[in-house]
């Protein structure tokens, strides 16, 4: 993966909180795993008491009118970008088409009474296929709920766009992790990324095995990795955290951090030219396997930053990265 694939982060990622709310149907498959952030399996000789196990949401076949539908509230509600509706491994049972919709919804709200509106029209699907769709322009979500026509299976559901924070309720000498992904972190822009998902970097919690993470392929030549971060808000960094949980024969020998202070948004090309130039916030730092390697007084003092570069010399695996920091 370069820099030029990285897409919005993922909304509806279960770890960042997302549930499903309600469901028509989940009588072969539960809806939850269509919000696995993991490649979709097909394991050809795997049962269960209700028959043939998939990876994803199936509902039993309907035998009267109507649609199934899912409920999903966001664990990161925010601006959405685009949707992803991924068929894989459903090739006889997937839905004829589907439609997403989306509402705003206070604490406490009943999706059921809620004012719904659309954000992708019934659109024929394939089986066995991902289908990626961009919205003319980003819609403001807290839930959304996808329609199946009339039912069968979809493998991954993700909702890509930007979150929304309500900044006014943090107090001004407060410690943020201004990376994390459920306040609107986000990876821009990378050298490499041959194994794991880089957005995991920014998610709660840590990782859950080696795939989880962000891992390079093994450098045959001279230079670094890096990735680069748009952080959720300007802040003056406070510390940082570098957890290398699970990698431990190919975790990095060092690891350095730049930052800027960027006022426009930059696209990744713009960025990966820049970032090389940007002032040092930390030194390069000796990493250990397994572990998480908290930096304070090796940061160097800098103004306020939007985005930082995090490099990792030469190559190799970084589970999750957080930057901690006071909003300015």
């Amino acid at each position: 993966m370069t820099d030029t694939n990285i897409a919005y982060p993922n909304l509806a990622a279960a770890r960042l909180g997302t549930e499903i709310v309600s469901v028509t149907d989940q009588f072969f498959a539960s809806a939850e795993r269509m919000l696995a952030e993991t490649p979709p399996r097909f394991i050809a000789d795997k049962f269960d008491d209700h028959g043939k196990w998939m990876d994803g949401w199936e509902t039993r076949r309907r035998r009267g009118p109507g649609h199934d539908s899912a409920i999903v509230r966001l664990g990161a509600p925010g601006d959405v970008h685009q949707l992803e509706i991924d068929t894989a491994h459903f090739t006889g049972n997937y839905p004829m088409a589907a439609s997403v919709d989306a509402c705003v919804l206070g604490t406490g709200e009943d999706p059921a009474s809620a004012h719904w509106r659309p954000l992708l029209t019934i659109t024929a699907l394939q089986g066995d296929h991902p289908h990626h769709f961009t919205l003319p322009a980003p819609r403001h979500a807290t839930h959304v709920r996808l329609n199946l026509y009339p039912d069968g299976g979809v493998a991954r559901f993700r909702v890509l766009g930007r979150p929304r924070v309500e900044w006014a309720g943090f107090a001004a000498n407060q410690e943020v992790e201004l990376s994390a992904a459920r306040l609107g972190g986000q990876v821009l822009a990378l050298s490499d990324a041959h194994y794991g998902w880089p957005h995991s970097l920014l998610y709660p919690g840590r990782g859950l095995n080696m795939g989880d993470g962000w891992e390079t392929r093994r450098r045959r030549e001279p230079g670094f990795d890096w990735c680069v971060i748009g952080l959720g808000h300007r802040g003056r960094i406070t510390a940082l955290e570098v957890d290398t949980a699970f990698f431990k024969g190919n975790f990095p020998a060092q690891v350095s951090v730049q930052a800027a202070n960027l006022e426009d948004h930059a696209n990744a090309a713009l960025l990966r030219a820049s970032s090389m130039f940007w002032p040092t916030l930390l030194a390069p730092q000796p990493l250990g396997p397994d572990a998480i390697h908290r930096f304070q007084d090796q940061l160097e003092t800098l103004d306020a930053a939007t985005h930082v570069r995090l490099n990792m010399h030469p190559d190799g695996g970084i589970s999750r990265f957080r930057v901690f920091g006071q909003i300015q």
